[in-house]
């Protein structure tokens, strides 16, 4: 369950950091439609956001310092959970631009629930990392880190996979 996790979730960030670095001129205009950063934040928002997600995405995929990006995973999916009720509750009308696209849209178009939903099942994948954050095919695993997590029972491999792979094997 942990790979499929943490390769889901890398492929979240995969696809919606490439989709939004694909056209950096809409990303943009989504960023500006949450009217919530003064406009000098706007342009920086948009650029590092992408990236932000590619490098999340990229490490997720490696396996590496799984942990700590689960938790990173979990605080940018937090801030864009909160973005969107934020719009939804001051009645703005925008598409969240969470996968390309987004900005202004016409008042029966929004999707708030279904976006505050889909990201919410986002973070339980994160949460499930954060707890479990071997998984198979991981860098983390080849490096032995986090072997000592089971004190006291080194001979057992923790988390979800064999003892090969938490070996590094």
């Amino acid at each position: 369950m942990g790979t499929l996790a943490r390769l889901g979730l890398a492929a979240v960030w995969l696809v919606s950091g490439g989709l939004k670095i694909a056209d950096p001129g809409q990303t943009y205009i989504a960023v500006q439609a949450y009217d919530v950063l003064p406009h000098a934040l706007v342009r920086p928002v948009a650029t590092g956001l992408p990236l932000l997600e590619l490098v999340l995405g990229l490490l997720l995929l490696a396996g590496l310092a799984t942990r700590w990006v689960a938790g990173a995973s979990l605080l940018l999916l937090a801030v864009l959970v909160a973005g969107i009720a934020q719009s939804w509750a001051r009645g703005l009308s925008i598409d969240c631009g969470c996968f390309g696209g987004g900005g202004r849209v016409d008042a029966g178009q929004t999707e708030y629930p279904q976006e505050i939903l889909r990201d919410t099942g986002f973070a339980l994948l994160a949460v499930w990392l954060l707890a479990r954050p071997r998984t198979w095919f991981s860098v983390d695993g080849w490096l032995g880190w986090g072997k000592g997590r089971n004190a006291g029972n080194s001979d057992e491999a923790p988390d979800d996979y064999p003892k090969s792979i938490a070996e590094g094997n």
